[in-house]
């Protein structure tokens, strides 16, 4: 396409070619009476040209529009049963436990798992809260698919001054029961449970009343690492299964087993 200049204005050249055969239509436009004769011009054409009838299947043929299909109705959402939902976490207990958690820069599995039942546990409906801390970081050397805590092969080192910190904690806080558990930690030559012991010791040596329940990781097996735990001073030693044997290796890392757990 190309324009060449004549006497009454432009004129525009389209061209095609054929086998050879060069064909061209000449069209002029005329400038006069532009810009107000244009503007009439494309008045009329917006007046007179094919309105929104057209372009909905009418025809601009004066008939009758075809009827927009109709949407399709949305399911009505089921909301969940009463005992199944939960309210939003609140309350002065629950306030101060996750600012103190911050400030000691400490990690509990009620957060690293998203537990819908924090509000409950932290804020202490009835007058009592419980609280599960979680040691050894927040980074777990196992993928679990049910679990929702962060993993690597090579988490960050111990923090030497986590008993310390977790005892100091745990002792400020006016409830009576404590669930302390672990990320498991294959990276280290004993999995942790010296680590872990420690923590247990402090936190007993700050509060002796107070009720004390490890929630421990298999250790790979090894019932000396165990012992290191169970013989700590805790009040209550427990270790999850997860599901049953035959689902275990779906649900649970390669690297735990059925029976060794129960071991």
């Amino acid at each position: 396409i190309f324009t060449s200049p004549s006497m009454s204005g432009f004129v525009l050249m389209r061209s095609t070619r054929a086998f050879g055969a060069r064909l061209s239509a000449v069209r002029p436009f005329s400038t006069e009476g532009a810009p107000a004769a244009r503007a009439v011009s494309l008045t009329s054409a917006l007046r007179d040209g094919p309105g929104l009838d057209s372009f909905l299947g009418g025809g601009g043929g004066g008939g009758d529009a075809a009827e927009p299909p109709a949407r399709r109705a949305k399911p009505p959402r089921e909301r969940l049963p009463e005992w199944l939902r939960v309210e939003r976490p609140a309350g002065e207990n629950y306030t101060r436990i996750k600012k103190q958690m911050r400030t000691l820069k400490l990690a509990t599995v009620c957060e690293e798992a998203r537990c819908p039942n924090i509000g409950e546990c932290w804020g202490g409906k009835e007058g009592t809260a419980t609280a599960t801390i979680m040691v050894m970081g927040d980074t777990c050397t196992r993928g679990c698919r049910f679990c929702n805590v962060k993993t690597s092969k090579t988490p960050p080192a111990l923090d030497p001054d986590e008993p310390r910190k977790t005892a100091e904690a745990i002792a400020s806080w006016e409830i009576d029961y404590v669930v302390i558990t672990s990320v498991d930690r294959d990276d280290l030559p004993d999995h942790g449970s010296t680590h872990l012991g420690e923590v247990i010791r402090a936190v007993k040596t700050h509060k002796p009343k107070l009720m004390l329940e490890c929630l421990s990781p298999d250790f790979g097996g090894d019932l000396d690492r165990v012992a290191r735990v169970a013989t700590a001073g805790l009040n209550v030693f427990a270790h999850n299964l997860e599901t049953c044997e035959r689902l275990t290796p779906s649900v649970r890392d390669r690297r735990a087993g059925y029976r060794p757990s129960l071991a």
